[in-house]
């Protein structure tokens, strides 16, 4: 390989984005690589150690890679982004972007590296089994796949299942004196609590990423100013929906859904196509309220790393 991996600082910020929309290979990433890029970089730095690496030849920018340490777990490194140009591909620029990774995060003291998604602040869950040559590089690369998650998009043209009227449910609820309606900041100490409390994990970043700020939102659903359930909307990109939580007292009663449509309702209005829900756990509930359907497969991997290297 004659490329050299080196640091990228912020100000090349531009040509990483550039070499995103043309080296992801999914049209639905690309069109979102300022987002995506903003999110795993310039948002995340500010609250967990991010390493930015790139591989050059001279001036020109061939491949890139974005990680970072998880917040939840030190020991734990992750690779948010890997993006090499086509031209550069089976050149050996992945294989040393890796490396360098595994050596910086193991210098910030992690001890396993992950090709997944670190919450709040991701572009996937893993590896999209469609860009199979990244599939081919971690097995070669030594990674063992743990895990397996998916995605479920929801048509958002007009009179698709997603978009179809919350009006009728919403006086129902109404009149069992729940009020629907949406989130501002002032509720992200209440929303917190209750997504901490009533499912544990570590839903506060995304939430203070989607209520309230530009490209992103929530809606939640309360009585005497009891949180019953959430659902938000653009925290790591504009057109991914979720996380979103109802209390177990409020199973059956119609809120999932309502908060569900009224998010999406805002992602068409934004100019959306299709929203993709990530993560998905109860997949007839989402198939059943938004006519979403099972269509991007993500495996994830990890692999010890060696902090004495």
């Amino acid at each position: 390989m004659d490329a050299e991996i080196i640091e990228l600082a912020v100000d090349r910020l531009p040509a990483v984005v550039d070499l995103c929309r043309r080296a992801l290979d999914l049209p639905e990433d690309a069109a979102e690589a300022p987002a995506i890029l903003d999110a795993l970089v310039t948002r995340a730095a500010g609250d967990r150690p991010v390493v930015l690496v790139g591989a050059v030849r001279g001036a020109e920018l061939l491949g890139v890679l974005v990680g970072s340490v998880s917040q939840r777990d030190a020991r734990l490194g992750h690779v948010d982004l890997m993006a090499v140009a086509p031209a550069e591909r089976r050149r050996g620029v992945g294989r040393a972007l890796l490396a360098e990774a595994e050596r910086r995060l193991a210098e910030l003291g992690a001890t396993e590296l992950l090709l997944a998604g670190n919450p709040p602040y991701y572009a996937w869950p893993g590896i999209d089994v469609r860009y199979t040559p990244a599939v081919c590089a971690a097995l070669r690369l030594g990674y063992r796949q743990d895990r397996t998650a998916w995605s479920m998009p929801a048509d958002l043209a007009d009179g698709s299942p997603a978009l179809r009227s919350t009006a009728d449910a919403e006086r129902r609820l109404a009149d069992q004196g729940v009020t629907v309606r949406r989130a501002e900041p002032a509720d992200l100490p209440a929303l917190t609590a209750f997504a901490r409390t009533t499912f544990g994990g570590a839903w506060d970043g995304e939430l203070a990423g989607s209520v309230g700020r530009p490209g992103a939102g929530a809606h939640l659903a309360e009585r005497d100013g009891e949180v019953l359930g959430f659902a938000a909307y653009g925290s790591s990109r504009p057109s991914w929906f979720g996380p979103m939580g109802t209390a177990p007292a409020a199973e059956g009663s119609g809120i999932g859904g309502v908060l569900l449509r009224r998010c999406l309702r805002d992602q068409a209005a934004a100019g959306i196509g299709a929203a993709q829900i990530g993560w998905v756990g109860p997949v007839p509930f989402y198939s059943g309220s938004a006519g979403a359907r099972i269509e991007r497969v993500f495996f994830l991997y990890r692999k010890p790393i060696d902090s004495a290297k």
